[in-house]
């Protein structure tokens, strides 16, 4: 399944930041909407990095809190790994696995089309599995 079928399910909203602001904000903005990771976009909406709750903690414990008050820039993953649309759920998997990353941002034709996380990818599985599942309960049920 294509990650649009995923998108569909979950939506397209996504969470970002500014290059400026702190990696305080950060922090609050990945509690308040209990998420793992936030984009940081450039004023013209472009993927300037990403960072997840792992980049604030490590970071906290080599530089103390003051990193707190220094700009998400600061501590941004600039070599962001995306996806497309059309991309297939095996593919974001072997991304995920291959980087030890846990969030791709979906990004179409250069422009941001959302966010897809691995516990996207499982909750879609699993209710593809669910759906299987009951299908062949009731084929087994009508065949006899």
């Amino acid at each position: 399944m294509p990650v649009s079928s995923i998108l569909k399910t979950k939506g397209s909203a996504v969470v970002a930041v500014n290059l400026a602001d702190t990696v305080l904000h950060v922090a609050e903005k990945l509690a308040l909407h209990r998420i793992g990771a936030v984009l940081v976009l450039s004023t013209e909406r472009h993927i300037e990095g990403i960072i997840s709750e792992r980049d604030i903690v490590r970071e906290i414990a080599h530089q103390g809190a003051a990193v707190l008050q220094k700009p998400a820039s600061s501590i941004m993953t600039t070599n962001v790994k995306t996806c497309t649309s059309e991309d297939s759920e095996e593919t974001l998997v072997n991304l995920m696995t291959t980087h030890r990353i846990r969030h791709l941002p979906v990004v179409d034709h250069g422009s941001l089309s959302g966010m897809i996380s691995i516990g996207d990818v499982v909750k879609y599985r699993m209710q593809q599995i669910e759906a299987e599942s009951a299908d062949l309960k009731d084929y087994i049920r009508n065949a006899g």
